[in-house]
């Protein structure tokens, strides 16, 4: 079966396999236009009733940067402070984070509106209607960076922005109907760990749960 496909999707397969998280990038100019060419394909994710529920926030200036990254450090040092962790290890925690991001170059914060989802009057539905906006938006994330490495980019999918919702909204100006998911770290490549996947069998089940694949 594999040798039917053609040279062409057996190197996109390949691509996509290739993907890592680069988590010490490196700074390197990053044009906007190929920003927004990463930006196009990720559009292409599915999403539920094809409501596109993704918004973007592009940071490049850096005192904006330096701020956001600021704006959320503070609330993650008290939530660092409630789980009992002495000042020294949460200024040390904190630090090397807003160190490792400041490595990026650019950063995409990932957003979900809810606008055009189903509108359900029971809390039931309207759970799993958002759940499906978040399924979708984290297709569209998976896109981006696949986007991304394609066009020779490091990126890092890092999750802050759900820890402090307010603290992104309050420095970008994002609207209050908007959740703020995901930050995106880009770059010049650095820091990819050798993948360490889970084999088929103990992820892939043929008919029923039990029987590997």
């Amino acid at each position: 079966m594999v040798q039917q496909i053609s040279p062409e999707k057996l190197k996109l397969l390949d691509l996509i396999k290739s993907r890592r998280s680069s988590k010490l990038l490196r700074e390197v100019e990053v044009p906007t236009e190929l920003i927004v060419a990463a930006l196009e394909v990720a559009s292409c994710a599915p999403s539920a009733h094809n409501a596109q529920p993704w918004r973007v926030v592009i940071v490049k200036d850096r005192p904006l940067i330096v701020k956001l990254l600021e704006e959320m450090a503070m609330v993650w040092r008290s939530d660092l402070r409630a789980d009992g962790h002495p000042e020294w290890r949460i200024e040390t925690i904190v630090r090397e984070s807003v160190k490792r991001t400041l490595r990026a170059s650019a950063l995409l914060v990932v957003c979900l509106t809810m606008d055009d989802m189903d509108v359900y009057p029971d809390e039931r539905r309207r759970r799993f209607e958002y759940l499906m906006a978040v399924q979708s938006v984290a297709a569209f994330i998976q896109n981006l960076l696949l986007a991304l490495h394609a066009l020779g980019l490091g990126a890092c999918w890092r999750s802050g922005p759900l820890f402090a919702p307010e603290a992104v909204r309050r420095v970008l100006n994002v609207p209050e109907d908007v959740e703020p998911q995901a930050l995106i770290e880009i770059g010049s490549p650095g820091g990819e760990r050798p993948p360490r996947r889970r084999p088929l069998s103990e992820i892939a089940f043929m008919d029923k749960w039990g029987n590997p694949l």
